[in-house]
């Protein structure tokens, strides 16, 4: 996909990798609409950003998701990538994780990616895409974060369907599987410690890593899945 110009939605604008793609991409010449939950963060993006559309969003909000890339579509022209950067997570062993957190967990990290995504497919036309983050904990369960895993192999497991759907379409649907990163995710947890985690990746890497994806549709770096 060429960058220069593509019109882009970028949900969880306010996280820090959301935050950092956005830049990213504006420095590319991309035309940003831009969604997240935290309203000083999100403006603060959005003055980095050229000053682009933007709208608060609630990850529970389901019906709210599914109508960003329509908002995004009416506000850039249209829209060309789609790009999910929501999450939150949560440690400890399973029992001690309350079925209200197992809910939180499924619904931030599954099914509000899964509605903005769902919300954009027929918006998209041929050479488009559209991507979410899960990470490496989608395919290598680990224990002391069940739920949070869960979750996100869930939503790993919904774009590699709606990937085979999508294909005779020629729209590219992209499972950003990222590592560890040194961006405090893991300290903002719902609840729990995190286990011993593996050497963190820089965010700007990551980042990079993620825009190769979207332009070549080269695979991130193998050595962050084992």
């Amino acid at each position: 996909m060429e960058l220069n110009g593509a019109r882009v939605l970028i949900v969880g604008a306010t996280g820090k990798v959301g935050g950092a793609l956005a830049r990213a991409l504006t420095g590319r010449g991309a035309a940003l609409a831009l969604a997240g939950r935290h309203r000083e963060r999100l403006e603060g993006v959005v003055a980095d950003c050229r000053s682009c559309p933007a709208r608060m969003v609630d990850a529970y909000d389901l019906d709210g998701c599914h109508g960003l890339a329509a908002w995004a579509a009416e506000r850039l022209g249209g829209i060309d990538l789609v790009l999910t950067a929501v999450g939150v997570a949560a440690f400890g062993p399973a029992q001690e994780v309350t079925e209200a957190m197992a809910e939180h967990l499924v619904a931030v990290n599954a099914l509000a990616p899964m509605a903005v995504l769902r919300g954009a497919l027929d918006l998209l036309g041929p050479g488009g895409a559209a991507a979410a983050i899960t990470g490496v904990v989608a395919a290598r369960p680990q224990p002391g974060m069940a739920d949070y895993g869960a979750a996100k192999a869930a939503l790993s497991a919904w774009l590699a369907a709606v990937a085979r759907e999508q294909r005779r379409r020629h729209v590219d649907i992209h499972d950003l599987r990222l590592p560890h990163l040194d961006t405090g995710f893991a300290d903002r947890a719902l609840t729990g410690r995190p286990p011993a985690l593996p050497r963190p990746v820089a965010l700007g890497t990551a980042v990079d890593a993620v825009i190769d994806v979207i332009e070549t549709g080269r695979p991130l770096p193998p050595e962050w899945a084992r």
